[in-house]
């Protein structure tokens, strides 16, 4: 479109714009409606194609599934190894002979490996003939061999079960009045200490308490005190500190016991001493 010859310039240029821009606004116009129609274009295919898959809908696709495997055969595991169980050695005891405090040691030992050892005997009187065989001398011998003669005359084993055995072992094997011996013992000097050790003297000592049933701690403590060696007895009674009480007999137990062993750790050294040969030193001036 032209305009007049007289037309202002500012207005020419306004005009001008104006054009340029409802140029560009038809132009975008066109895009717009092109875009909107290829979108409704394939918004109508789809619709199209869905309502043919409702109209005629296909079965639904098989998964394919591999088929179940076959269950192997059952193999039961292999048998476990036994396992082995290590037991400590056991040592042979020795022969018996009817003294009294033999007696208690025997009878204490044949128990105590019957117990740790038990798969060895298969029955009740493996346990008594095992035990039979450490009769080899003495009264025990006779005793044993008259177990035996009575099994020939019978025909039956005259001991049943362990329990009749002690009570067998008990009753020819052990002195009928050990409490009244046990009393005159420690009302005796027989049961002092004399050159033995204290522990040896404390073992002998607590067996004839045991015998006795003496359970009163004064009473223990004057027994115990009246046995040892004087010296001992003197270094106890006077010590500086932690002097053991007159009702504590375990206290005068563990002081003698300490008493006689830094005696003995004593007699060592000076023996050790006396042996090694004294070498003078001289004196070297310089």
């Amino acid at each position: 479109m032209s305009l007049p010859l007289d037309t202002p310039q500012s207005i020419a240029n306004t005009l001008g714009y104006l054009q340029h821009y409802l140029q560009e606004l038809t132009e975008r116009q066109h895009v717009s409606e092109s875009n909107i129609n290829s979108t409704l274009a394939a918004l109508t295919a789809q619709l199209q194609q869905l309502t043919q898959l409702v109209a005629n809908p296909s079965p639904p696709a098989v998964p394919n599934t591999p088929p179940p495997p076959v269950p192997s055969p059952l193999v039961s595991p292999p048998p476990a190894l036994p396992v082995r169980q290590t037991r400590p050695k056991l040592s042979c005891l020795p022969d018996f002979n009817e003294e009294y405090h033999n007696s208690c040691t025997f009878l204490n030992s044949c128990s105590l490996y019957i117990r740790l050892a038990l798969e060895q005997f298969h029955n009740k009187q493996e346990r008594i003939l095992w035990a039979l065989t450490f009769f080899k001398g003495g009264h025990a011998a006779k005793w044993s061999e008259n177990v035996f003669r009575q099994e020939a005359d019978t025909g039956v084993f005259p001991i049943q079960t362990w329990k009749d055995f002690e009570q067998q072992f008990w009753l020819h094997f052990f002195p009928a009045n050990v409490e009244v011996d046990a009393i005159n013992a420690l009302e005796g000097t027989s049961y002092h200490q004399g050159n033995r050790m204290v522990d040896d003297y404390l073992n002998s000592f607590q067996a004839l308490v045991f015998d006795i049933g003496y359970m009163d701690p004064w009473t223990l403590v004057v027994k115990f005190q009246r046995g040892l060696r004087l010296g001992i007895q003197n270094q106890i009674a006077t010590m500086p500190y932690e002097q053991p009480a007159d009702t504590d007999p375990d206290a005068w137990y563990r002081a003698a016991r300490r008493i006689d062993q830094a005696h003995l750790a004593n007699e060592a050294f000076q023996s050790v001493s006396r042996s090694v040969p004294f070498t003078s030193l001289k004196t070297v001036s310089v």
